[in-house]
């Protein structure tokens, strides 16, 4: 009678252990999509803002590399297409600020921007390090971390091409300011699509004409990136009706002009006694992804209020 009690008791202890483990992930960005998903998560996105360019050249694997270790959740990259059609990561329209060479990624062929070395952020050029392809930039980002395109709107069937070709179309966001109508025009040829959230300047009339068409016709994206000058009644009333229709919040700390101002950006926090009297009021304002130029800053002060698994 007692063998049987011990086995029900600890079949019972069993159970319970495996109810409340964790869910299991193939992958970590298998996690992270799950958690930016789930309504119910307190969890807090980070985006890194070009990689990890205050020590290696922004856009390069480097900088990948660099917020893979940190724990960032999802990578902006920038990609412009050379003269030979090869996609490339870079902002600018030409390599003149982020290489030792001059001229228009469109009129320098692949193998000539090969040529060139990056350049850090405080302009030394480096000894090795080469613009990145897309392609390379996916190989290193694949099953790692989310990756969001910007500035790649007119390559958009050759992005979802490569991203289906490497197994990796929901991993990669893109974004913009398109009306719904144009975006699912867009997205009609492919039969699998890249994630897309809409951009939403909430200050300006093109901005809310856009952001009450979606709230209007009841089209919930899995997320609405908002961009403020100023706080106020514009913003308040955004993140209410986001709340309401149970999207989710993305904000951009790298620049005062998309968050309300000067005091409510990545350097005030640096600058700050403690960064929570920054980064605190998007974690109360209710935001689930902020996109940062500080990252590791940020993830510090996420895990230190516990909105970090």
């Amino acid at each position: 009678m007692k063998a049987i009690k011990f086995i029900l008791v600890a079949f019972a202890a069993l159970a319970l252990a495996a109810c409340s483990q964790k869910p299991q992930y193939a992958t970590r960005v298998e996690k992270i999509l799950a958690e930016i998903n789930d309504p119910n998560s307190k969890y807090i996105a980070v985006i890194s803002h070009r990689g990890d360019w205050r020590n290696y050249p922004e856009n390069s694997i480097p900088a990948i590399e660099s917020i893979i270790r940190m724990g960032v959740d999802m990578m902006e990259l920038d990609v412009k297409m050379t003269k030979d059609s090869v996609m490339v990561l870079m902002h600018d329209k030409t390599i003149n600020r982020m290489t030792n060479g001059k001229g228009l990624v469109s009129d320098i062929t692949y193998d000539s921007l090969m040529t060139f070395n990056m350049r850090r952020a405080h302009n030394v050029t480096t000894d090795s390090i080469k613009v990145p392809t897309l392609r390379q930039a996916f190989e290193c980002c694949k099953d790692r971390i989310l990756i969001n395109v910007d500035h790649a709107h007119n390559y958009y069937k050759e992005i979802v091409e490569l991203a289906e070709e490497m197994g990796m179309t929901g991993q990669v966001l893109m974004k913009g300011k398109k009306s719904i109508d144009q975006v699912a025009a867009d997205m009609a040829p492919y039969k699998n699509n890249l994630l897309y959230m809409p951009i939403i300047d909430i200050n300006k009339e093109k901005g809310q004409e856009l952001f009450y068409d979606y709230v209007n016709r009841g089209v919930v994206p899995m997320a609405f990136e908002v961009c403020w000058k100023e706080n106020g009644e514009d913003m308040e009333k955004c993140v209410a009706e986001i709340k309401k229709m149970g999207s989710k919040l993305w904000v951009n700390t790298f620049w005062p002009s998309v968050c309300g101002g000067f005091g409510n950006d990545d350097d005030a926090a640096l600058d700050a006694a403690d960064p929570a009297d920054v980064y605190g009021q998007y974690v109360e304002m209710g935001a689930s992804l902020i996109q940062t130029d500080r990252p590791e800053l940020l993830i510090k002060y996420l895990e230190s209020v516990g909105r970090r698994d």
